[in-house]
């Protein structure tokens, strides 16, 4: 898969970590800044990479802010995202498996990053189940057109 990851200054520090290890479950990695731990806004980070999954030249994201929550909030309003703050590794699970989850979004503050990792391998090897979930997340993202 094709994964594109950014953070901002709170997350920066597990930034190449988590890329280092998505690499080596065999995907393609895209680090789409910052490039330093100087303070920056996390909107400009999640937009970057929400944009990315929702044109498709990137198959999932990953974010990584001080909570997980305002790059959640930002990357959810962009078209054909799906993204949510993983805490747990069933939350990992589970963001998968019922609503199609195309953006992990982690805490760099709060969470350990071999935690973090867990969640990740776990956000990209879960697939989603469909079934009854399939229509739940079609009226969830009928809510992009009513924009």
């Amino acid at each position: 898969m094709r994964i594109v990851v950014a953070s901002d200054h709170a997350g920066f520090c597990q930034k190449d970590v988590i890329c280092d290890f998505v690499r080596g479950l065999g995907h393609e990695v895209e680090d789409l800044g910052p490039e330093t731990a100087d303070r920056v806004d996390y909107p400009d980070f999640a937009d970057k990479v929400a944009r990315r999954v929702s044109e498709g030249t990137a198959d999932r994201g990953i974010l990584i802010c001080g909570t997980g929550i305002g790059m959640a909030m930002t990357a959810d309003k962009v078209p054909g995202v799906r993204a949510t703050v993983v805490q747990t590794n069933k939350f990992a699970e589970l963001c998968r498996e019922h609503n199609d989850c195309n953006v992990i979004c982690l805490s760099g503050r709060f969470t350990a990053p071999m935690d973090n990792c867990e969640f990740v391998k776990t956000f990209l090897t879960t697939e989603f189940g469909g079934g009854r979930h399939t229509q739940r997340v079609a009226k969830m993202m009928a809510e992009d057109e009513r924009k």
